[in-house]
């Protein structure tokens, strides 16, 4: 596969493709919950805490607003939330704990191990709309083996700008077309091969739980594809 041969990094889109963002929050917030005597429906207040995700960027993306990092939306929309589902008696401390939740996300079952052989061979990074610190913070918390975190604050463009995948690729001295982007989401491999990279594939079929309408499969003809990190390794030569 040319795809072998000219790719040097793959860099990884996170929430979702790496990490179990909803599972993760779940059982988080349950817990916490639990400790502190607050009852609600955690799956929900997951489900709409990450529906306010893209809007939030979107004010961004459009310049409606200035830079804004995404622990600064995802405590604005926290905030919304908390005041939504009627949770009461929090401490600022125990917001910022909320809020925080998204710096401990557990990876997917086969992320570690499938990123540890692509390693040997590539350079393995994020290109996430996350921030840096959140970014740095969930792989210290996951044992993600990441070689460099690139995301949309290093490109101060969030994804899918095609900025986003062009300045992070120019930060590590490679053309376009020698960073692969992972991710589970055609969507984003749609704006990563229209700015030159080269695409993988792999599903995420529970991503949101029973909520899942779309990326079960590969809606083109991505460069690799995949039903986990273990066989991208495998396509990979790893």
């Amino acid at each position: 596969m040319t795809a072998k041969l000219e790719v040097q990094a793959l860099l990884y889109d996170v929430f979702g493709t790496v990490v179990d963002w909803r599972g993760s929050i779940i059982d988080d917030l349950s817990r916490f919950g639990a400790e502190k005597g607050l009852r609600a429906d955690w799956a929900a207040f997951a489900d709409e805490w990450r529906g306010l995700y893209q809007p939030g960027l979107e004010e961004v993306r459009s310049g409606r607003r200035p830079w804004t990092i995404l622990d600064v939306l995802h405590r604005e929309s926290l905030d919304k939330l908390i005041a939504k589902f009627g949770l009461t008696g929090l401490s600022e401390a125990d917001k910022v704990h909320m809020n925080k939740v998204w710096h401990r996300l557990r990876p997917w079952p086969d992320a570690v191990a499938g990123l540890t052989r692509l390693k040997r061979r590539y350079i393995i990074g994020t290109l996430s709309n996350g921030n840096v610190g959140l970014l740095t913070r969930m792989a210290k918390f996951g044992g993600l083996p990441w070689d460099v975190v690139l995301s949309a604050e290093t490109a101060r463009a969030y994804k899918p700008l095609p900025q986003a995948y062009l300045a992070n690729a120019a930060i590590l001295n490679l053309e376009p077309g020698q960073v692969m982007l992972v991710a589970a989401h055609n969507s984003d491999l749609a704006a990563a091969a229209s700015a030159g990279l080269r695409t993988g594939f792999v599903a995420r079929p529970m991503e949101y739980g029973p909520n899942q309408k779309r990326d079960f499969k590969a809606e083109r003809d991505w460069d690799v594809v995949a039903d986990s990190f273990i066989s991208l390794a495998e396509a990979m030569g790893c």
